[in-house]
């Protein structure tokens, strides 16, 4: 993500971001996710296959003194999203998806499902941010008025708060009128 971007993004985020946990996937150098945590998520998740670049999000790490709030992982992000290990499930999530480009056109399926898991393992609360360009077809993923889409050529960015069910609602004002 371009800086313009990410500095428009975090600025639409605002304050939502805090006590959040940043999941930063396709890391490159963990710019999102440092960013997050710079703007108080409490922590985060770098998930980044290429070694060296993993390594190059860990001295960014050290340099900035985040170790104990963060953990890289040089994975594979679609793989290692469907199980999603290490990731609280009881605090909000802010997901950075900024992948190549080209992903969206030579892994679209890959990708959407990949968005449709971070969707649906997002404890509440959770907002999901994806980077994309105009190729990409918001209308192909579930719910694609749950977006909320801005334009920033050749970026368009989607962000998505994932709202609490209505039982959990019901579970939450029981436990404050108890």
């Amino acid at each position: 993500m371009k800086d313009r971007v990410r500095e428009v993004v975090f600025n639409l985020l605002g304050p939502r971001i805090r006590d959040k946990y940043a999941v930063d996937l396709f890391a490159g150098t963990g710019a999102l996710g440092l960013e997050a945590i710079s703007r108080g998520a409490i922590g985060g998740m770098f998930v980044e296959q290429h070694f060296p670049t993993s390594r190059v999000i860990e001295d960014n790490i050290r340099t900035l003194g985040m170790e104990d709030q963060t953990h890289v992982l040089a994975a594979d992000t679609f793989i290692w999203m469907r199980r999603h290990e290490g990731l609280p499930l009881s605090t909000p999530w802010a997901v950075f998806c900024s992948p190549p480009y080209a992903f969206y056109i030579d892994r679209r399926e890959e990708m959407l499902r990949l968005i449709a898991e971070v969707v649906a393992a997002a404890p509440p609360d959770s907002l999901i941010v994806v980077e994309t360009d105009a190729r990409f077809d918001w209308q192909l993923l579930d719910e694609p008025d749950a977006w909320s889409l801005r334009r920033f050529p050749p970026a368009v960015v989607g962000i998505r708060q994932i709202e609490s069910s209505p039982q959990e609602d019901n579970n939450r004002d029981d436990s404050e009128t108890s």
